[in-house]
């Protein structure tokens, strides 16, 4: 079976939301809908959901996260923070979340012995857990500055090291690498933001009392299936290698995975071997002409690591970072064609990198308009902000 870049477009207008018809009126079916949606810009939560939702405003997000805690914020792959369903937690914790928590918990032992901190990294960790889930226990709250200035079990920085390169950070903190640690193992969770929802102050909060129940995390092998069957449907048809890199998991993990979900191999455009969902081989039917604005960092954008089916190589460079972290943007039928940025005022604007017809700019405008309206007035600061937001010259 042969699957073209024009039906795995196709699909995007669906299955991710962004046709105007198959929009979601619920805020955590657009969770389901996208696997995960990322949480490192706290306003990616909110736009994301926006460009998928019939009637979104800022408080149903917020009444999804804090409220209902129907969408939850958790660690998890690439050591990215992604907001889930609730119902998918036990799926991730058992499998990119602790691949996730093994890796920062040997690496913050390492370093606090590098800096001369303690001798005993391991123990050093364990002393600070003990002394955060205490002190969190009973419904507490707390931010990261207070749980640093009240256990000392936590406190300690770093200092400079011979051969530290200006990537290396000096003079900070070890108690948020803590809490890192324990929020990717899922003892703590990122609770209520004590700050603007565009911003992120949270108040760190035991897991179980977050929820309200006590989950327990599906085996490595069962959880990594789980979330490579929501992504064949939401993403597929795609290769072993977009897997690999958005699960930030192995290629054995991967490949275990597929198997067991009986993945159905497909040729793509690219003569590369993707894979779908037993019985979903078929390509959907196409739809009427459609427009999305999306966010940084959006789950769309950031679904796979081979990504010309969608965007143009040559624009790469002008909407990622150099770490590939991808700006806004702006796409017309499943193609990306520029970003979008706001004003002093607060009112969006398209910037095309691809010229528009006349009717695919007016639909553009449009949905500027819908998204100028959700925002109300506010203006977003983003951390990963690409070539084009900031501006430069096409090449």
């Amino acid at each position: 079976m042969r699957f073209s870049d024009q039906a795995r477009r196709d699909r995007l207008a669906r299955r991710h939301a962004l046709h105007p018809v198959h929009r979601l009126d619920d805020v955590t079916d657009v969770a389901r809908a996208m696997v995960a949606l990322h949480a490192t810009e706290p306003s990616t939560v909110h736009l994301a959901i926006a460009a998928r939702l019939n009637e979104p405003t800022v408080d149903r997000v917020e009444s999804a996260l804090y409220e209902q805690r129907g969408l939850v914020k958790q660690l998890a792959m690439r050591r990215t923070l992604f907001a889930f369903a609730r119902e998918l937690l036990p799926a991730v914790w058992g499998s990119a979340s602790a691949r996730v928590a093994l890796q920062q918990q040997l690496q913050l032992g390492r370093d606090l012995e590098r800096h001369g901190l303690t001798d005993d990294g391991p123990g050093w960790v364990e002393r600070g857990r003990a002394a955060v889930l205490d002190r969190l226990a009973g419904g507490h709250a707390l931010s990261a500055a207070r749980l640093r200035a009240e256990l000392p079990a936590i406190d300690g920085r770093t200092v400079v090291v011979e051969g530290a390169t200006r990537w290396q950070l000096t003079n900070v903190p070890f108690a948020p690498r803590l809490l890192t640690v324990l929020g990717a193992e899922h003892s703590i969770v990122r609770g209520r933001n004590e700050g603007h929802w565009r911003t992120s102050r949270p108040a760190w909060t035991l897991m179980d009392d977050w929820l309200g129940e006590q989950l327990s995390p599906l085996s490595s092998e069962e959880g990594y299936a789980h979330l490579v069957r929501q992504w064949l449907w939401t993403f597929g048809p795609g290769t072993e290698a977009d897997l690999v890199w958005w699960l930030g998991s192995t290629k054995a993990a991967v490949r275990a995975a597929l198997r067991d979900v009986q993945a159905v191999p497909v040729t793509l455009d690219s003569e590369d071997t993707g894979f779908v969902l037993p019985g979903d081989d078929t390509p959907d039917e196409p739809v009427e002409d459609w427009v999305a604005l999306l966010p940084v960092l959006d789950p769309t954008l950031m679904g796979w690591k081979a990504r010309d089916f969608y965007l143009d190589p040559a624009l790469v460079p002008l909407l990622f970072d150099s770490n590939g972290n991808g700006g806004t943007t702006a796409w017309v039928n499943g193609r990306v064609v520029g970003c979008w940025v706001q004003d002093a005022d607060g009112r969006v604007l398209v910037i095309e990198s691809v010229p528009q017809p006349a009717r695919h700019r007016a639909m553009l405008q449009a949905e500027a308009e819908r998204l100028t309206a959700f925002l109300d007035g506010v203006v977003i600061s983003n951390v990963y902000r690409s070539q084009l937001m900031k501006g430069e010259p096409l090449p």
